[in-house]
């Protein structure tokens, strides 16, 4: 097992939300094992700010070398994911807003990418068994306790990868930073190596260097 360290340094750092404190094969949806927990009063405001203002995803660089980056980012991103999404547009927008609802929740781009392809296979409307939805596999009563209530919106593409990313940092901030912990929270799986160590195969694929 990596050590507490080593799982640190997966992460970026993310300071507006520190306060909350395998293949490209098509795998069958798995999240649904995350348990429904009582968070107090600052912190369900602090997720719930997080998740809030859905702007549309507009990429900014201050140097133009940051921006060449990204554009060759996107476009071997584009050609990996070819095989699970085929129309262009479809893609670039899927890929547009992981990138950006990823680095404002202070994640990697490519473990979020990893997350979605073991938990949903990159299909926008899976449905597990306990009735987790999206990419990201977001259990409806997060849509009760920190967002307008509306879980039907959790298949809207931002709206999914604004929960799961902002869930996921939350995790990761209870478990001060071990993401091995913090995946096992989110896939209710909580100390066992099955999941993390899923995420963290499927993470290599995606890992571009320039994410």
């Amino acid at each position: 097992m990596a050590s507490v360290l080593g799982r640190r340094s997966l992460l970026l750092a993310a300071p507006a939300l520190a306060l909350v404190g395998a293949g490209l094969g098509v795998p069958t949806a798995r999240a649904g094992g995350q348990v429904e927990e009582p968070l107090s009063d600052a912190v369900r405001s602090a997720l719930s700010a997080a998740v809030a203002d859905l702007a549309p995803p507009r990429p900014q660089f201050d140097r133009i070398d940051e921006r060449v980056a990204y554009l060759r980012w996107l476009g071997e991103a584009s050609q990996r994911l070819r095989p699970r999404k085929t129309e262009r547009q479809t893609r670039l927008e899927f890929l547009d807003t992981v990138w950006y609802e990823s680095r404002r929740a202070g994640l990697e781009t490519s473990l979020v990418l990893g997350l979605i392809q073991v938990e949903s296979g990159f299909r926008k409307y899976a449905i597990s068994s306990a009735g987790a939805r999206g990419y990201m596999q977001v259990m409806p009563f997060w849509a009760r306790t920190i967002g307008d209530g509306d879980a039907t919106r959790l298949f809207h593409l931002q709206t999914n990868l604004r929960f799961g990313c902002v869930i996921l940092r939350h995790y990761l901030d209870r478990e001060q930073g071990d993401l091995f912990l913090a995946l096992g929270r989110y896939n209710g799986s909580r100390g066992r190596v099955e999941y993390p160590n899923l995420v963290f195969g499927a993470r290599r694929q995606w890992d571009l260097r320039t994410a």
